[in-house]
């Protein structure tokens, strides 16, 4: 479905304290385009996507992400460094001065909803100050019929004002920018930063909040595809780890890329009705699909185009965190409704700059447990400041700062889940072997799809562990042979030629698991504790 520009219902924003403003109301992705650059923000790449600069955040800013601590959060929200607590009479303040900003102002307006599943169908109105925020939503959110929209009631509102500065010595806020969640008002609320992930990203946490605790349904930052024959993968893994790459195969359905929820009908659906990949050296070789899901209704965000509208992906000179936004049928081989049954195989995706972790382990539910809680990738040189070798980086369910409950919660349960619909976990290092980063080389895209084609072919002899070997320090079953694969690719230990100079980085990365583990172990079993690495370094 495509927007409307001709819709006969008009809305009114009163309600909302927006007064006297100019209000587009569901135009179309390529009325947005257009306006975006008549306003003179953005411009035509070559391959028809619209480019722009999100400014000041090429990102999230997890500090300055809130949640109003009221009667519905106070004893339920995990508070602390993720969680931030915001007082309701802040917000209200805050929420006055936002809509006050936006009064008298063209703003341009949205209906759409999240969930692919009818049955968890949640309504959302998003309120943008600029052109293109709106053509974001219309990306990645689910979209309504014109039928749809005759009777459409809001149930969540996103109200961004990218050009707001919050005053935080008055307002209560770190900075100048802000996220701010009220469950009761149901209202995100966001301003002083363009990032557009921040949109998606507020009706995520708020579904991960919703979900479990109100429907018994499990949220999953994941990607999720499913095959011929209707089996379900499953794709965690945090940014950089290749979660929209290896869930984007020729050869299955994409269900979506980013955010799931997994019923207890076991189904598995899509929030989304877009995809928002990474493109930093991307390329047509490596991943087709995405290459070509960028054309006009696409938005590339913070990449730099030559003077014919040519986009230059391997240049990172204003954020290593170039992206793309594109509604899902950009993706030739999509399910429809994107709705999957019957979960066989979860994948964990690491991009293990250490280069110690097994490229593909197949886990016991207890270490499914314990790598989930845990949510390890790693930090390599030059993506941030001040990181000059590999650091270690926990989530807490590949997805921490979307988390409104404390990770035990999603992990009973997704291992329930698990046990219940008989699934097999693995744990994927799409980082580096041969050595550490900056030594070793980074895994061939290649021989990782072999793998990941291995489980779902059922080529790896799931249940003969004959055909595994324990890893000495980490405990995960690791195959010794793969179609596909050079056999001494699969042993890590084996890629580095250096025994002694392997064994140390390993035991460095597990003395790294286990400290990050301490903030959970009180609220985890003992099975769970022992899913973890357990020897311990010399």
């Amino acid at each position: 479905m495509e927007g409307f520009d001709q819709l006969t219902k008009t809305i009114s924003l009163e309600n909302y304290g927006i007064k006297n403003a100019k209000i587009n109301y569901q135009l179309s992705a390529e009325k947005l385009h257009d306006i975006s650059i008549a306003k003179g923000l953005g411009k035509e790449a070559s391959s028809g996507a619209l480019a722009v600069n999100t400014g000041e955040f090429t990102g999230r800013s997890p500090k300055d992400r809130f949640i109003v601590k009221d009667e519905i959060t106070q004893d339920r929200i995990w508070w602390g460094d993720i969680n931030i607590p915001f007082e309701v009479p802040a917000f209200n303040k805050l929420y006055d001065k936002v809509v006050d900003y936006l009064s008298n102002k063209e703003i341009f307006v949205r209906d759409s909803y999240a969930c692919a599943d009818p049955n968890y169908k949640l309504n959302i109105r998003v309120i943008n100050e600029y052109p293109w925020s709106n053509q974001f939503a219309y990306n990645m959110f689910l979209r309504p019929t014109k039928d749809e929209l005759k009777n459409f009631s809001p149930e969540w509102t996103v109200i961004n004002a990218p050009g707001f500065m919050a005053n935080p010595e008055v307002d209560g806020t770190r900075q100048h920018n802000f996220a701010v969640l009220n469950f009761s008002k149901k209202i995100a609320l966001i301003g002083g930063t363009g990032y557009t992930g921040e949109i998606k990203k507020g009706i995520f946490s708020a579904l991960n909040f919703i979900l479990p605790v109100y429907r018994n349904t499990l949220p999953m930052h994941c990607s999720a595809n499913i095959g011929k024959d209707g089996d379900t993968a499953i794709f965690f893994g945090l940014s950089g780890t290749g979660k929209t790459t290896l869930s984007t195969d020729p050869n299955r359905s994409l269900i979506g890329d980013d955010e799931h929820g997994w019923t207890n009908e076991n189904n598995v659906f899509n929030f989304e009705g877009g995809c928002y990949a990474k493109v930093i050296n991307l390329s047509r070789d490596n991943e087709p699909e995405i290459y070509d899901a960028i054309k006009k209704g696409a938005i590339l965000e913070n990449v730099i185009l030559d003077e014919h509208g040519h986009v230059d992906f391997s240049d990172t000179s204003i954020t290593q965190n170039t992206r793309v936004s594109y509604p899902l049928n950009h993706i030739e081989n999509i399910q429809v409704p994107s709705i999957g049954k019957n979960p066989k195989n979860i994948f964990f995706l690491t991009a293990d700059a250490f280069g110690v972790l097994p490229p593909i382990s197949k886990l016991t539910p207890s270490q499914a447990a314990y790598h989930f809680i845990s949510g390890y990738t790693a930090k390599v040189a030059g993506t941030e400041a001040g990181v000059v070798e590999p650091v270690p980086s926990f989530s807490a369910c590949f997805g921490a700062p979307f988390m409104p409950l404390h990770p035990s919660k999603y992990a009973e349960m997704l291992s329930k889940k698990m046990t219940d619909a008989g699934v097999n976990v693995w744990l994927i290092n799409t980082g580096w072997t041969g050595g550490a980063y900056g030594v070793g080389t980074r895994m061939k895209l290649k021989y990782t799809r072999a793998m990941i084609n291995a489980v779902l072919n059922g080529d790896l002899g799931l249940y003969n562990y004959d055909d595994y070997h324990i890893h000495s320090v980490f405990g995960v079953a690791q195959p010794r042979t793969c179609p596909g694969v050079p056999t001494s690719v699969l042993s890590p230990r084996a890629t580095w030629k250096n025994d002694k100079a392997y064994y140390t980085t390993a035991f460095k990365l597990t003395n790294a698991f286990r400290e990050n583990f301490k903030k959970f172990e009180a609220h985890c079993t003992e099975e769970i504790r022992r899913g973890g690495p357990q020897r311990y370094a010399f």
